[in-house]
């Protein structure tokens, strides 16, 4: 059987899952070649080759960072070989060990500002300066962490949406950019959010299309609204950099309400006066003006040119209960004056009068202290707690009493309640600054005595921050220590978050719950930590992780902290401090890259593929006519005696040396997969010397069917009639008994011990009866 071939190819996609994790590089070389029988089989043998590197940036090691290794299989491990790197960057940012290959970036790189550098290798000798392996491209692409927040154009964007739209009615679609990259992980995947202007106004958090989010809104009511939009990264996870925008929204008019007059309003008509005049033509035109500053400043006249007539119009907004009543001289004169009668005693060219205006009364609905109200308020305030208060009044002379409410369009969640009588806002619930910054609410002030009069006015209320969160983990660390490791060595730089806002800003202290005696912590007062080993030499095999507690704590007041575990796993690493293995949680830990997880799967694969073959083939080879055709074929002479044996009393039954056998059949050289043309006679072969026992009789037959040249190129079984050695009595076949003429003596049988007692009862027995 030949399973050699798959398993070799299982255990190379194995070994180039470990090495593309390592980052290796290794030229192509087909140099492999077979003879035999002077045949010369020629088989393309790779090594691993791969164009293109990864790494970190923004690596914040003490050391130069490892890129990976070149190697050729020119090298021969004496030292006569050289690697030579050209290239972006080489000698100020890349270096490499001419003589082991191995690569290392000596500045901390920024994928922003470049994401892939291209390099050249080569191979040359040391003593001739001879090219051993020609110049090869390959690229070192710089690894995307989240270093950058989104952005978006503007700071301010204007838009407009009609009144009375209908919710989901797109406004403006604001979209934020990401430096990061784009293709890896989540560090540019963005989600849009409002944080101000609910419940007005909704976003995708995909694009970023801002819709209404509420029915009927009036823009007799409000007009504008600022809404405040924005963009987190790391798919708004946790930890995840975020930036805003401020979008103006005003609501454009529609015609839906219906005219109504008002004498009252600045700029209508209140009345008309006229003087008369004989004259007729232009003798007849005349101009209007009040002369009188109390209705200078109140009113105003226009003239009417086709009736001659003086239109009187409101200047200024006017108000029954302050004043009632107005009075005023308006005079008027004609527009053209004849120059013959300019100086006489009575001029006939200009009149006044007096002008009385009587201002009526009108309900008005109630008008609020303030507009708008904006109250902070400090979070995890208990349920019932005082937020700010709210006035309104009836401007009549009646002053009817106002109740309030407010609009639970607005306060969908039920966060706040209001005294009807006062105007006190309360909490219903209490509130989390990290779950929203601001809450928009209306609130109605209604007239008791007139339902139909209503005044709405905005409260603004801003959620103050407390100090409620503790500290944790940027993100999750992936860390390893060396076996090999060294006192004192940094194996990993960890940095904090927090949800809280301080006003100073965030100030972390790290430190060890207790006293460990591997590894200790070193802070670093920039909001980071070093962890450092505090002996040298760790064992997998006495322990594989080690869980180290690290405590976080904030400056600001009261002191939050928290307690998070980092995971070290230890590792067999190189003489540089590059992992090389880790056990099986450390590994899966570390995280596999895709190309190792795909040929994991291809392996597993392709061993399924084997083994359905083998099985159909095994199947298949059933299925066919027996090798051997013969009727002479021993096994089909075989004689049953239906005999159970001798049971308990006989423990001789069975003897394992009768599987010995020093004289074996010679392997016939003929092919064993098909059926052979010619009856094989049935002889025997020469003896194997040194009394081979069955195992080596398989063992030799399986090497012979390995090293024949003739042998199918699939796999194929093949079967051996193999007997064993025989016995003392030789052979017992009944074969060409037929030929011998005249009886058989079976006394024999009695002295060749107790394995024939029954056999020799059965024909002696028979003998002895047929005799008489």
């Amino acid at each position: 059987m030949k399973l050699g071939r798959e398993l070799r190819i299982c255990l190379h996609l194995s070994v180039r899952s470990y090495i593309s994790h390592t980052q290796y590089f290794r030229w192509h070389r087909p140099d492999f070649d077979e003879k035999d029988d002077g045949r010369i089989l020629q088989r393309s043998k790779r090594g691993w080759m791969w164009n293109q590197f990864f790494l970190l940036e923004e690596y914040t090691g003490n050391d130069n960072q490892y890129v990976g290794k070149l190697h050729s299989n020119m090298d021969r491990g004496d030292g006569n070989v050289k690697y030579i790197l050209t290239g972006e960057g080489v000698g100020s940012l890349f270096l490499i060990d001419e003589n082991s290959g191995d690569i290392h970036a000596t500045k901390r790189l920024d994928r922003e500002e470049r994401a892939i550098y291209t390099l050249h290798a080569k191979v040359v000798d040391k003593r001739t300066n001879e090219t051993l392996e020609a110049d090869t491209e390959f690229n070192i692409k710089i690894h995307d962490i989240n270093d950058n927040e989104p952005k978006f154009s503007k700071d301010l964007y204007f838009a407009s949406v009609p009144e009375m739209s209908d919710v989901g009615t797109s406004v403006i679609q604001v979209t934020a950019t990401d430096a990061d990259d784009q293709t890896y992980g989540n560090s540019a995947k963005l989600v849009y959010s409002i944080l101000q202007g609910q419940p007005y106004f909704s976003v995708d958090s995909d694009n970023g299309t801002i819709r209404t989010a509420l029915p009927n809104m009036d823009r007799e009511t409000k007009e504008n609204y600022q809404v405040v939009i924005q963009a987190k990264d790391m798919a708004g996870q946790m930890g995840g950099l975020s930036g805003t925008t401020t979008v103006s929204i005003t609501l454009s008019d529609e015609n839906d309400s219906p005219p109504e007059q008002s004498s009252a309003e600045v700029g209508a008509a209140i009345g008309r006066i006229k003087a008369n005049d004989a004259d007729v033509g232009r003798n007849a035109e005349m101009q209007y003006s009040i002369v009188d500053r109390d209705g200078q400043d109140m009113f105003t006249i226009i003239s009417d040119q086709n009736t001659q007539e003086g239109v009187i119009r409101v200047k200024k907004q006017l108000d029954y209960e302050k004043q009632r009543t107005y009075s005023f001289k308006v005079e008027v004169t004609n527009t053209y004056l004849d120059p013959r009668f300019m100086y006489s005693p009575n001029p006939p060219f200009k009149d006044d009068a007096m002008v009385r205006v009587t201002i009526e009364d009108v309900d008005e609905p109630p008008v609020f202290s303030r507009n708008p109200y904006i109250i902070e308020v400090h979070e995890d305030t208990a349920a019932g707690s005082f937020v700010g208060v709210v006035s309104a009044r009836d401007p009549d002379a009646d002053n009817n009493s106002v109740k309030y409410s407010i609009d639970r369009h607005t306060d969908l969640e039920r966060l706040f309640n209001i005294d009807s009588v006062n105007g006190t806002i309360t909490t219903l619930k209490g509130l989390d600054r990290e779950m929203s910054k601001w809450h928009n609410i209306s609130v109605v002030a209604t007239e008791i005595s007139n339902p139909r009069q209503t005044t709405r006015v905005p409260v603004f209320i801003k959620v103050l921050d407390v100090n409620d969160n503790a500290p944790e983990f940027a993100m999750y660390y992936e860390t390893f220590v060396c076996e090999n490791v060294q006192s004192g060595q940094l194996i990993q730089t960890i940095s904090a978050v927090d949800t809280d806002e301080p006003l100073v800003g965030h100030k972390f202290v790290f430190s060890i719950s207790s006293s460990n005696p591997n590894f200790t912590i070193v802070d670093n007062e920039d909001n980071t930590a070093r962890i450092l080993t505090r002996r040298a030499g760790f064992s997998r095999r006495e322990m594989n992780t080690y869980l180290l507690p690290v405590v976080i704590s904030d400056n600001d007041y009261p002191i939050q902290s928290s307690t998070s575990t980092l995971t070290v796993n230890v590792c067999a690493c190189d003489s540089r401090g590059n992992m090389q293995s880790c056990n099986t949680e450390a590994l899966l830990s570390a995280g596999l890259s895709t190309g190792a997880l795909v040929a994991i799967l291809l392996c597993v694969i392709i061993l399924l593929m084997i083994v359905v073959l083998f099985a159909a083939l095994r199947r298949q080879q059933r299925k066919k006519e027996p090798l051997i055709i013969s009727k002479e074929d021993v096994r089909d002479n075989v004689v049953s005696y239906n005999d159970e044996g001798g049971g308990e009393e006989d423990t001789q039954a069975f003897d394992i040396g009768t599987l010995r056998n020093p004289e074996v059949m010679d392997a016939n050289k003929l092919r064993r997969d098909i059926i052979p043309e010619m009856l094989f006679p049935f002889q025997r072969t020469s003896p194997i010397k040194d009394n081979a026992d069955v195992r080596e009789f398989i063992h030799g037959r399986l090497y012979e069917n390995d090293s024949d040249p003739t042998a199918p190129p699939y796999d194929s079984l093949a079967t051996y009639a193999y007997e064993g050695s025989g016995s003392l009595a030789e052979s017992l076949s009944s074969l060409e008994s037929g030929c011998v003429e005249g009886d058989q003596e079976y006394d024999y049988l009695s002295n060749w011990g107790p394995p024939f007692k029954k056999l020799a009862d059965m024909y002696i027995g028979k003998d002895t009866a047929r005799e008489t």
